[in-house]
Formats: C-alpha cells, structure tokens, sequence
C-alpha cells in the first residue's frame, strides 16, 4: 500500500514511533565495590585504634511501648521514604490514590488499622495497668530484586529478541526504544536495607527496657535468620538498627540456618515439603491468579498495544510491566512503567496477588498450616520453656539445645519469607485475618478482608507481646499483632473473651495453641496423595475424603 492511501491519523502514529535500539531489553548492571581495594583498617583505623571517644555514657533504655502517649503508627510517608511513584494513568498529582498500597507482597510496609480487624479501640501500646514482659518478633526481609528467571526479566528478554525484527514504541511508551533490564537478582535494594534497619531502631525504641533481661542474666539474645544473602543481610540490618552500628557485631549472636532443598528450616518449609511445589496442592493460588490475569487488563492492553507495533502485549506482559513498576521503584527509586498502568489495573494487580497468596499460603491452601507448623510449635516451646518435638520442618538439631534455641529469652526476632509468615499466621488459626467467604476467582467481591499488601508486603512483621497486668485474672496475658493491628482472637480460640485490647490469658493461649500443633498432620498435608481446589476455604489444611 502506498503510504498516501493511509489514513492520516495512521501515518501520524508511524512517522512518530521511533525504532527501537538493538540493546533494548537487554540486562545491565553495575559492580562495586570494584575488585582491586577494599577498605584498608591501616590506613584507616576504626574508633577502638584511634582512641578519644568523648564521654559515653549510656541512658535508661527506652520502653515507648508503655510510655509514650501515641504509638509512631509507620503511615505517613517515610514509609517508602526515598522512593517516588508515578499517579495512575489518566490522573494527575492532585491523585490521592498511592499505588504503592497495592502492589500485593511487592508494597512496602505500612502500619494497619486494628479497626480493620474488629478492635476500633485498640492500639499496640501496653493497656493500662499492664507492663512488657517478652516480645517474640517474625518479620519478612526488606523490598530485593526479582526472584531468578521472574517475569520482569522474562518481559525483558521478550522485547530484546523482538530488535531483531523491529519494533517501534511510541507515545507513553516511547521509553522502551532505549530501555534496558537494569535489576539484579535476590539482593536487597538500598531500600530493602532501610526497612530492616528502621525495623531493629523502632523495636529498640519500644522495646529496649527487656534488655535488661540480659544484663541480669549476663547474656546476650540469639536472633535467628536463614543463608539466602538476603535473609542473612536483613538480620544484620536489624541487628543494626537495634543495637548500632558497630555495636551489633558483638552484642547479639546471629543464628544463619542452611536454606536448601532437603534440609528442615523452620523460615523455609517449602524445602521439606514436597506438596508446597505441586500445582494441584501447593501451587493453586498461582494457577488461580493466573487464570484471573488473562482478562483482568484488556482495556490497557488494547491502548498499550496501540502505542508499539512489531511486538503484542499479553496478560503475562501486563503482569510483568506491573512487577517492573514495583521492582524498579524500589531497586532505581522511580519507574517509568507505574504511569502506564489506570487505578483499576492497580487494584486489579492487587487481587491478582491476594489470589495467590490465599490459595497458596492463607486459608484456601492445604499446605499452609503445616508449613507454619514449624514456628508455631517454636513459638510455644518459647513459651513454656520446653524444646519442640520434631513433628514439622523445625530443625531438631539447633532447637534441641539451648545455645542454638534458647528458653529464657525476653527478646525473640526471627526473619524468614512472606509467605512463611503468612503460613505461620494459618498455623495460629488467627482467623481475624481472612474473615469472609473464600475469594471468589473471577473478580474481587470485596467479602474479604484479606488483603496480600497489607499482610505481606515487604518487612511485614508478626509480634507477640506477653504481659503483666495487674487488672486482669490471671495477670499473665498475651496478644498478638501483625503490622502494628491488634488481632482479636476470641472468635478462634476457645476460652478467650472479647477483650477491646486483643488480650487473652496466657495460659488459655498456650492449650489453644498446643490443640493446634496435634491439629495439624503434617505428613499429610506435605506427602499424602490429594486434590485441593481453590475457591475453599480449608484453613490451611488438606482436605480428606
């Protein structure tokens, strides 16, 4: 056809798009520290060489958690402080829609409501007349890079081979005919370190009077993580942020346990659990989500395949652009892909995740409650200052003794995987978390409150605060909180009232929590040969015929 006979509009468009570079798509990156020097001790001394420190005397730890009038709720927006982010598509920066809150367990963190739970009146602050006597903390690592071989690099390499014939992007996507595949793999961004660093200075702050705990006992805490180099570095980081930096290098005793296939490791189940990898068990919410994506962004997909021609876009690409979106705001600081994308493909993306995670890991998987098995017979045997039995993915060998797992701590910081927390909230049967009917798989009803970006966004955290309070009979209370919301459990567990601050009698708890763990058949769940289905709910456990 000669270009004259074609309608102007189109020749517009085509004289417009520009070809894309024959790099486009292809993965770059940066090296430091570069491999010829490294920090010279000699040349640079440290502080305990140099000398002259000035005056250095230590204060009252802190305790915010009982003293301060307010709780510092993490809701405003050093949350994702230094990240910027793009308003949907079609809307301008007078947006109040953040569409960081719905990038399912690739959002930052941010403080929950315990009004969103059913306790308005609660907050994570001590209730009057109660004082801390042990907090057990499980917390995810910070924002990292893509998991190896994820969809963002696919989607990259996808556009690359497309060079080789030619594609030409235009208009709103005019970025791509230069655009090159700039994330790793795995690591924790700068981001990601400032989570976990931010995590160690608030419990600190809140809770830095039980380290008192220690100096009478002439100890040190044991906080545990697993080998994975970002597991490793969120401890550290932690570990930094609550006890200083370079302090935490002597001051707190970092337990690494071997993360790989075969080997029992309460913070990665998955490994020991062969039913956590089929996808008729373990893998439903995945095949769900899916099948929830082929037809959740056709109106997008319709007006970014208008902008680019040599190359079709596909539910994948969507999904895979929106992954862009989150990793390279929290990797690069901004990205180009966020403004691509309307309000509804956001909370479209949302429920893409919230599928997944409840079938795979929440209420609607049969693997879950025995994959969080693990840290819940751990939690208990914290508890009752007795070692767990070896009915789980635990690691018997290093919970079997009390240099490796001790009893008497007042401080407990475990960091693990989102959906380790996520599977160990199944096996505490805290059912507040998923009231309502399992997610319907065509569209969000809104029945739920579940919610992926709220319960495992990066550097979620799941505490457990064990009290004195003289009010109460027994005085010895516990309750739990998951991202700074009070979790009511009477609902769940037998023997608990309603109480307005989520409170219930330790011992109570404790019974509650041990019928769980003989509940729980975890040979079953993670070998038996069975069906499961998503659109039930089976609270975390395989179905039986």
């Amino acid at each position: 056809m000669q270009l004259a006979q074609l309608p102007v509009a189109l020749i517009l468009a085509v004289a417009k798009a520009s070809p894309a570079s024959s790099f486009v798509g292809s993965a770059t990156s940066d090296a430091y520290p570069p491999a010829s020097t490294s920090a010279d001790p000699k040349l640079f001394p440290p502080e305990p060489v140099v000398g002259f420190p000035g005056i250095t005397q230590t204060g009252v730890e802190p305790a915010a958690i009982a003293t301060a009038k307010s709780y510092p709720y993490n809701s405003g927006p050093a949350n994702a402080f230094p990240l910027v982010s793009s308003e949907p598509h079609g809307e301008d920066e007078t947006s109040t829609f953040d569409i960081k809150k719905y990038w399912g367990n690739l959002s930052p963190w941010y403080s929950l409501s315990s009004a969103d739970y059913g306790l308005p009146g609660a907050s994570p602050r001590l209730p009057d007349g109660c004082e801390i006597v042990q907090v057990h903390l499980l917390y995810r690592h910070g924002a990292r890079y893509p998991t190896d071989g994820a969809a963002p690099a696919t989607f990259a390499q996808k556009l690359h081979n497309a060079t080789k014939v030619g594609f030409s992007p235009r208009d709103d996507l005019e970025f791509l005919s230069t655009w090159t595949y700039k994330l790793g793999a795995e690591l924790l961004t700068p981001f990601g370190r400032s989570q976990n660093f931010l995590l160690g200075v608030a419990y600190r702050q809140l809770y830095g009077e039980l380290l008192n705990n220690f100096t009478e006992q002439g100890t040190i805490p044991v906080f545990r993580t697993q080998s994975q180099d970002r597991m490793v570095k969120t401890a550290e980081n932690f570990a930094a942020g609550f006890f200083g930096v370079p302090e935490y290098l002597n001051q707190v005793n970092i337990e690494i346990l071997v993360e790989t296939p075969g080997v029992n490791n309460s913070g990665a189940p998955y490994e020991v659990c062969p039913n956590s990898n089929v996808n008729s068990r373990g893998g439903i919410g995945s095949t769900a989500s899916t099948a929830f994506a082929r037809n959740a962004f056709n109106a997008t997909l319709a007006r970014l395949n208008s902008m680019v021609t040599g190359l079709e876009f596909t539910p994948t690409d969507a999904i895979a652009m929106l992954q862009l979106c989150s990793y390279e705001t929290h990797a690069l600081g901004y990205s180009a892909f966020c403004n691509l994308f309307t309000q509804q493909d956001y909370l479209n993306y949302e429920y893409y995740y919230d599928l997944s995670f409840y079938y795979n890991n929440g209420p609607g998987s049969p693997v879950s409650a025995a994959q969080g098995k693990g840290y819940l017979q751990e939690f208990v045997g914290r508890f009752t200052h007795s070692f767990p039995n070896a009915a789980s993915a635990l690691n018997q060998t290093f919970d079997n003794s009390s240099t490796y797992f001790p009893l008497n701590q007042s401080i407990y910081a475990d960091a693990t995987h989102e959906v380790v927390v996520l599977d160990t909230l199944m096996a505490f049967n805290l059912t507040a978390l998923f009231k309502g009917p399992p997610l319907a798989l065509a569209e969000n009803r809104k029945q739920n409150n579940f919610v992926a970006s709220k319960i495992v966004p990066f550097a979620t955290h799941f505490t457990t605060q064990v009290l004195e309070c003289s009010a109460y009979s027994p005085t010895k209370q516990i309750r739990f909180l998951v991202n700074d919301a009070v979790i009511p459990i009477a609902d769940s567990y037998d023997g608990c009232d309603d109480d307005a601050d989520g409170l219930c009698s330790f011992d109570n708890v404790v019974s509650v929590l041990q019928k769980r763990i003989d509940e729980i058949d975890y040979n079953y769940d993670c070998f038996e040969n069975y069906t499961a289905s998503a659109g039930n709910d089976y609270n975390g456990r395989a179905p039986r015929s």
